[in-house]
């Protein structure tokens, strides 16, 4: 009896990434909208007596929003590997980062200093930051081609820049 071994079936090749149209457009205005959300929470008044929650809300907090924002990528996405199972995507965001927006409902409590008004903007901010990586990560031909990605910045700005009296 002879054995003969079958050569391995070939690995078909990943395609070549190709840009969605308007691609470069939709994460230069995600960045940009990220920038100034970051620097309305760096904007934000100070606590009375230093905190560590006010140290955060200062810096870690607007850092990871502007990292999150100008870091979307939409080749970061789910899909398959090679032997079929289903890999989540993290939209180009670090899990790191993607941990501090998420600590945002439990810390505002604590930032008894600011305004009802300033805690919801806060949480909307973040929201809005997780919702585009999120959606980056699930659908980005959808979140690019059909404006989706442009209209969570909307949001953004809207929430994050309007002049406080």
């Amino acid at each position: 009896m002879t054995i003969s071994h079958l050569p391995a079936a070939p690995v078909p090749a990943v395609p070549p990434y190709e840009p969605w149209e308007g691609e470069a457009a939709a994460l230069a205005v995600a960045a940009e909208a990220g920038r100034r959300a970051a620097a309305w929470v760096r904007g934000l008044p100070v606590p009375p007596v230093p905190c560590p929650v006010g140290a955060w809300l200062a810096g870690e907090l607007p850092e990871a929003i502007g990292t999150a924002m100008s870091g979307l990528d939409p080749q970061d996405c789910d899909g398959r590997s090679p032997d079929g199972v289903l890999v989540e995507g993290a939209g180009g965001v670090d899990e790191e980062t993607m941990s501090t927006l998420a600590a945002v409902p439990c810390v505002v409590p604590e930032a008894v200093w600011l305004t009802p008004d300033q805690q919801v903007r806060l949480l909307a901010v973040t929201s809005a930051v997780t919702g585009a990586v999120r959606l980056l990560a699930e659908d980005p031909g959808t979140a690019i081609l059909h404006g989706l990605l442009a209209r969570l910045c909307a949001v953004l700005d809207h929430v994050s820049c309007v002049i406080e009296p």
